[in-house]
């Protein structure tokens, strides 16, 4: 059973930096994807970033282009998202996801939330004016 957990979480003020960390376990594919999603208050789950196993291709929502920067450890199938110059507007709960990868189900590089298939409880981050 594949199971994620995020971590690093917390309140910090604007202009202020997080690191989040996602370890999967129960991990088997040779290729996949991971993800970061949000969902704050009374809006809609969006995708943050997501970056692929087997070639580290990324791609980022635009909110968070050159403030945020996701990194994986294919090895021990963990994924760290960096969280810098924070915005109130980044308050949400964080959630990690994964997409796998096999004959039939080739990985893409997106933040769309539908092509992933497992996800983790999420993580709260709370960013103060």
């Amino acid at each position: 059973e594949v199971q994620l957990v995020e971590s690093g979480g917390g309140l910090v003020q604007a202009g202020g930096s997080l690191r989040l960390s996602c370890v999967a376990s129960g991990f088997t594919f040779d290729d996949y994807a991971i993800a970061w999603f949000r969902q704050a208050p009374g809006k809609e789950r969006e995708g943050v970033a997501c970056i692929r196993s087997r070639d580290g291709d990324t791609d980022y929502a635009d909110a968070v282009k050159g403030r945020f920067t996701i990194s994986s450890d294919n090895a021990k199938h963990t994924a760290t998202l960096e969280m810098n110059s924070l915005k109130p507007e980044d308050t949400a709960v964080y959630y990690c996801a994964v997409q796998p990868g096999g004959e039939l189900a080739v990985v893409i590089t997106t933040i769309v939330e539908e092509v992933y298939e497992y996800w983790g409880q999420g993580t709260q981050v709370t960013v103060s004016s």
